[in-house]
């Protein structure tokens, strides 16, 4: 007999993040926990999370930035969506906006730290590889 899980509903099959650069071009990325149970452990991302039940992931990520950061943009740009293959399978729909403020400054909720990094420096970054892919694409199509 098939049970239900919240991995069979649609919700939990969704995620949402958010490319957030400043007046430098570099990136807002965040150092995971390094915990047992959780999606990519001691990688960096971006900031983001899963859809809860009935929530766009327009509303999952405006909700993600305030629950993780205390953070509120405007203008977040829907780019496109990639799957998580290899983690958590959820199809994660990636966004873009501008922040300029000072990212230690802002009450991390969760993980180890918020940093803005260079471009560059996201070669030598542990970083699960949709968010990679998801990165690369941002910057390939970001006006010089």
């Amino acid at each position: 007999m098939h049970q239900d899980t919240a991995a069979d509903s649609p919700a939990a099959a969704r995620g949402a993040v958010a490319i957030i650069a400043n007046r430098h071009g570099e990136l807002l990325l965040h150092l995971r926990d390094d915990l047992p149970g959780i999606a990519w452990p001691d990688h960096w991302s971006v900031l983001g999370g899963g859809c809860d039940p009935g929530e766009s992931p327009r509303e999952a990520i405006v909700r993600e930035l305030d629950e993780e950061a205390g953070l509120t943009v405007d203008g977040l740009v829907e780019l496109f969506e990639i799957r998580d293959e290899y983690g958590s399978g959820q199809l994660i729909t990636f966004f873009a906006t501008f922040w300029d403020g000072d990212e230690t400054a802002l009450p991390l909720a969760e993980g180890v730290k918020l940093q803005f990094l260079a471009p560059e420096d996201l070669v030598f970054r542990t970083i699960p590889p949709f968010i990679r892919d998801g990165i690369n694409r941002y910057l390939a199509a970001r006006p010089a």
